[in-house]
């Protein structure tokens, strides 16, 4: 069993309109823009990441917004939902800011006894936002949001599969063990204190056909590790359980490696080091376009291509 995992560091999606996708998250949730980036292999398109005051892994949403990406299909063998945490009693004040903001397809829903609030993204992208009894994260305020309504980090995610049995099986062995089922969803809780993003929902959809990603899909999630060290000892352990995995890849503000699940989901293994401060003072993080060393020299034709974000 990987004790090393301690529950999700990131989750990472594609979008269409970068503008768009940074005004749903800062201006309409209230998170905070902690990195503005560009996309290691496409450095034409940003990597835009948002979440609380530092970036705290469990809080972390990403994007890679490419122009005039074709909406993706929803299916199985992909993360269906993103579910963050916020204050018990909060859920009617989310409600009518949603709808203030012209949030669409906002619906109340109830999970495992959580009130819940389900609503849609600039690109259809699923959301739900979950009463979490005692979640003590330290939200970010400067976004619109009071203290006491505000998004603390992520809940959970929630993944569609048609056989959801050999993922249940990877998952346990990743250090989490399985403390509810509903119909057909089962969940999936990190074992020991993990960091508040602590829950994986396994929806199993035996009739749906695979999803086809696109703008509004997840690309990947990521789970956290605390060092590299760590890191490297389930690097090892998956292979040695018959897994194909990636090199590690420094990914500037964290090190990262890649492999693909039994039901088609993408994971990550991240850590938590060096965090998003490496390049940044925590003042100002997500305001520089910051460019990984070998697409620096692309910085005057980047600056002057990329939209603009605004604020």
């Amino acid at each position: 069993m990987l004790e090393q995992i301690k529950g999700l560091h990131h989750v990472t999606s594609l979008a269409r309109d970068a503008a768009a996708n940074n005004d749903f998250f800062t201006h309409k949730l209230g998170l905070r823009r902690i990195k503005k980036t560009v996309n290691f292999d496409a450095p034409d398109v940003y990597h835009l990441y948002y979440g609380d005051e530092v970036g705290t892994p469990g809080s972390v949403m990403t994007y890679f917004p490419f122009p005039h990406a074709a909406r993706g299909r929803q299916g199985t063998g992909e993360v269906g939902v993103t579910a963050f945490s916020v204050p018990n009693g909060t859920l009617r004040y989310w409600e009518q800011r949603l709808a203030d903001q012209g949030v669409t397809n906002v619906r109340p829903q109830e999970r495992f006894g959580e009130k819940r609030l389900a609503f849609d993204g600039p690109d259809g992208d699923g959301f739900v936002l979950v009463e979490a009894a005692e979640d003590g994260r330290a939200p970010w305020t400067n976004g619109g949001v009071g203290t006491d309504e505000a998004i603390r980090g992520f809940h959970s995610v929630s993944m569609r599969l048609q056989d959801a049995d050999a993922t249940a099986e990877l998952l346990k062995f990743m250090n989490y063990e399985e403390v509810e089922k509903a119909g057909n969803v089962r969940r999936f809780a990190v074992r020991g204190a993990g960091n508040g993003a602590n829950y994986v929902d396994l929806e199993t959809l035996p009739m749906v056909n695979h999803g086809r990603q696109g703008a509004g899909s997840v690309h990947h999630v990521a789970f956290a590790v605390e060092n590299r060290e760590k890191q490297l000892e389930v690097r090892k352990a998956l292979m040695d359980t018959g897994y194909q995995v990636t090199p590690v890849i420094d990914r500037d503000y964290f090190w990262a490696i890649y492999f693909r699940t039994p039901g088609g989901i993408l994971f990550e293994i991240a850590t938590n080091e060096p965090g998003f401060d490496r390049d940044e003072d925590t003042a100002h993080l997500g305001e520089a376009l910051k460019l990984p060393t070998q697409h620096e020299h692309l910085r005057s034709f980047l600056e002057s291509h990329l939209q603009p974000l605004g604020e």
